[in-house]
Order: C-alpha cells, then sequence, then structure tokens
C-alpha cells in the first residue's frame, strides 16, 4: 500500500489531522486500537471563556471560528449532529464575582462572548442565590459519536487499521517511510497520552491528568444551558447530564474511583438540590503539557515524522487550529506558532 501520510491515533487530533489530509485530497492510513479514553470520555464543550478567571482562551477566536466549521463539515459529512448549540451559565458564589463578571464584559477580547446581564435564578433545583452570568458562542460536541461515526467512515474507504501500532515495525531509515506492507510519505503521531509509550519522542513535558465524570438522570431539574460552579452540568437530552471533571496527576490509570465521585458529588450538590440517580462513571488520561499548550511539529532526527499532542482540557476547540498549523507546515512549510512548536523545548 502506498500513501502519503500513516497516522496514528484517532481522537479529536487525529480526526482534525485527517480532515485536513481530505481537504487537501492526501491519501492516508489510521491506526487505533482505541486505548486511549481522554477524547471518548470529553465532556465536550467549546467555550473561549476560562471560567475560573473570566480570562480569554488563548487565540479563542481563531480556534472557535475553525472549529465550528470543521464540525458542521463532519455533519455533513458523517450524516450525524455533532455540534449542539448551548449557553454556558456560570454560577456567581458572591457580589464580588458578579462585580469581577461586569469588568470582564468590557474587555476586548471577552466582550463578544460575556453578556453583561445578570441572569436571575428562577429554577427551584438549583441553589443560585447570586444569579448567573452567561457565555455566549458555546456548545456541546458529541465526542463519542464522532469518533464512531468517523471510525466507520473509514472503515468503508479501507483507510482504518484497528490494532495497536507496532513501533518496531517502523522504518524512518529510508524513504520513503515503510511499515509492514505501508509506504507512506509522512508518518504523524497522535496518540494522546499513548505517546508515553512512543519510543521517537521521549522526555515531552507532559503533565498528563486523569479525569472522571459522571452521568446522572434528574428528571425534575429541566435545564437547557450548561451550569458552571465548582463541576460542570451538561444537559444530553432525556433528563441525562454530564457532571465534570476532575483532575487527578498520580493515579493515571483508566479505573473509576470512589474519591472522584464523591468530589463530583460534593460538588453537583452545592450546585442543585433536586434528586438525582447516578446512571454512569467514566474515566480518560488528558494529554495535558506543563506550559498549557499543544505540542506540535518534526522529530529532531527523522525528517518525517511528526507529533501531535497535547490538546489537554479544550480539545474540541484547539484541535483544528493545530491540526491546520501541522499540516501547513508539512505541505508549505509554513512555519509553526512558537507556542505550540516542539521548537520551543530546545
Amino acid at each position: 500500500m502506498q500513501v502519503d501520510y500513516i497516522v496514528v491515533g484517532l481522537g479529536l487530533a487525529g480526526i482534525s489531522f485527517c480532515e485536513q489530509l481530505r481537504a487537501h485530497n492526501k491519501t492516508f492510513v489510521v491506526f487505533d486500537d482505541s486505548s486511549q479514553k481522554s477524547s471518548v470520555v470529553a465532556g465536550g464543550l467549546y467555550n473561549p471563556v476560562v471560567l475560573k478567571r473570566f480570562t480569554s482562551v488563548w487565540k479563542s477566536d481563531e480556534q472557535l471560528n475553525l472549529a465550528l466549521q470543521h464540525y458542521s463539515d463532519l455533519e455533513k459529512l458523517l450524516k450525524v449532529t455533532l455540534d449542539y448549540k448551548i449557553p454556558v451559565y456560570r454560577k456567581f458564589a458572591s457580589i464580588e464575582e458578579q462585580n469581577n463578571w461586569f469588568i470582564a464584559t468590557d474587555k476586548p477580547k471577552l466582550k463578544t462572548y460575556l453578556s453583561s446581564a445578570i441572569i436571575a435564578n428562577e429554577n427551584a433545583g438549583i441553589k443560585a442565590d447570586y444569579g448567573f452570568g452567561k457565555v455566549l458562542h458555546t456548545g456541546r460536541i458529541d465526542v463519542s459519536k464522532l469518533i464512531t461515526s468517523y471510525k466507520t467512515f473509514l472503515n468503508s474507504h479501507n483507510a482504518l487499521i484497528q490494532e495497536s501500532f507496532n513501533y518496531d515495525a517502523l522504518n524512518v531509515k529510508k524513504q520513503p517511510i515503510t511499515y509492514n506492507n505501508i509506504n507512506a510519505k509522512h508518518i504523524v503521531f497522535s496518540e494522546g497520552f499513548g505517546v508515553t509509550k512512543n519510543p521517537f519522542f521521549t522526555d515531552l513535558p507532559l503533565s498528563p491528568t486523569k479525569g472522571e465524570l459522571l452521568t446522572i438522570h434528574a428528571p425534575e431539574l429541566k435545564i437547557d444551558f450548561v451550569l458552571k460552579g465548582p463541576v460542570f452540568l451538561i444537559p444530553i437530552g432525556n433528563d441525562l447530564y454530564v457532571v465534570g471533571a476532575t483532575y487527578e496527576l498520580y493515579d493515571l490509570t483508566h479505573n473509576t474511583t470512589d474519591k472522584a465521585k464523591m468530589k463530583l458529588l460534593d460538588g453537583l450538590k452545592s450546585m442543585i438540590s433536586c434528586p438525582f440517580e447516578i446512571i454512569n462513571q467514566v474515566a480518560g488520561i488528558r494529554p495535558t503539557v506543563r506550559d498549557r499548550r499543544p505540542l506540535v511539529g518534526k522529530h529532531k532526527t527523522h525528517e518525517n515524522m511528526y507529533l501531535l499532542n497535547g490538546l489537554g482540557t479544550r480539545g474540541v476547540m484547539i484541535g483544528p487550529y493545530v491540526a491546520k498549523q501541522l499540516f501547513e507546515f508539512i505541505d508549505n512549510e509554513n512555519p509553526l506558532d512558537r507556542e505550540i512548536s516542539l521548537s520551543r523545548l530546545n
């Protein structure tokens, strides 16, 4: 088999890069063994505002514009609904937080995304004496449906190999790159946390974090917005809500824990007063980086080997942006943004 690219990993980063390849008529094959769960268990929110500090997300305008078009194109390609437009309501804990919100709404980078009106709480099932601030241009991507549907699409075009990638079988000393019976001009690793097992990219400044989510059934809650307080509460239909997420630095397994469940429940109970039932609990490992920027670029010695990783907690928004950057770097020799480039580590 002769292709332009081998792509290893099919989470948000891998899909975003594959869409760049399709848009430019490049041939490719993807390896994925479903071992990485961070994209599958992601809440899927896209939100251009850091709600803890009321600041703008890095390159929020560029990221959001690319992401919205990306998911719209994928909906047409896959014939599924992926993008659910839904506002985010930030629960205020005090008058001081209300004042800080008003200050933030006047900032040039935030005024497009923050409503200046304080929304009073009229839902008996929510505890919010100081009301909410509304974030605009937000939504939720059904990431699980995206990955499942995209795998089906790739399968139908014989472009998906569902097995673990064997690094020992890769020969990058000659051109083209060879892997078993596949010849390729380039290879891109987008393995998420799985990159920790990749012998070609070691000593990366990864600081992976485990995240756990709950799904609850709360038939009396009846909200049509994402509620952000100590935790996120995300409606997903049929009176079901996702509650998330935790940040664990030391237990980097995919096992769910009682510790995380209790932390999420403590946050949830500080926000709502109506009854609910826990339906599910899931865990995944986010490929977060110490400086909170992705890891994108070329291997130090292997000319046609590349990395697309470190999307962290905002993969839905940042994935299309960094994938475009990497493709243009490879195909057009456009320089990468210094803040995401592997060269910043030298």
